[in-house]
């Protein structure tokens, strides 16, 4: 296990190199029919990101059709107007969740609430294995698209807000995670399977262009439609 791990994070540039960055930002542009089915279908469409690399802490901007920004903790999700006024706030935001399904409706600090832990487990991947509590074990590799993946089962700690406590990650032969498996705990346990395209290399660290995520059927495969969330991702910089 340890041996695929540290492959794993040595292949996307290695947690030395990481370690020296405290923030990264994005442009993004995300799709799918989870937005609309949440009653947020044109809110974060067209957005920007900025991930603190050292702790869970996100901020999305802005919020269409206001110029509202988002600041996520796994605590408290705040709405912030652009002069730094509170609009909004939401406190033991994941609580807030109780009994949702996937057509439930969220309010702005429930959508930066998912918006922020998601795009935080997302874009510190693979070094968030190394994050203390995080548990990882190589469990038998997965055969797709003509090729054979190595697996890692990865277990977080209740300190991390993440889709589940229990996720597993698809390795390539070169070390490069192509696929990410988890349940959307929020919105009632619903199975996905979210594919990483396109790596990009910015200031030695592999990351990817584009996010799919789609359904994942009984067994273990993807269900082509529909598209749950996609995601293109540019003008990435690290700080």
């Amino acid at each position: 296990m340890r041996d695929l791990q540290q492959q794993v994070i040595e292949a996307h540039g290695g947690l030395d190199r990481f370690r020296q960055f405290s923030f990264l930002t994005a442009r993004l542009h995300q799709f799918g029919i989870l937005w609309d089915l949440k009653g947020k279908p044109d809110v974060l469409t067209h957005t920007n990101v900025r991930v603190d690399l050292r702790k869970e802490e996100v901020s999305h901007w802005p919020f269409h059709p206001t110029q509202m920004r988002s600041r996520f903790t796994s605590d408290e999700v705040r709405m912030e107007a652009p002069n730094g006024d509170v609009v909004e706030s939401l406190l033991e935001p994941r609580a807030s969740f109780a009994g949702f399904v996937m057509e439930t409706h969220w309010s702005d600090p429930q959508l930066a609430y998912f918006a922020g832990y998601t795009m935080w487990t997302y874009l510190t991947s693979p070094f968030i294995l190394a994050q203390p509590g995080v548990v990882a074990e190589e469990i038998g590799p997965w055969s797709e698209a003509g090729e054979v993946w190595r697996r890692l089962r990865v277990t977080f700690p209740e300190t991390i807000a993440t889709h589940s406590r229990e996720q597993i990650f698809y390795i390539d032969r070169d070390g490069l995670i192509r696929r990410h498996d988890y349940e959307v705990e929020i919105q009632g346990d619903n199975a996905a399977a979210r594919y990483l395209l396109e790596p990009v290399i910015v200031e030695g660290i592999v990351l990817p262009a584009k996010f799919r995520v789609y359904p994942r059927g009984p067994d273990n495969m993807p269900v082509a439609e529909p598209l749950i969330v996609g995601v293109d991702l540019s003008d990435y910089r690290f700080e």
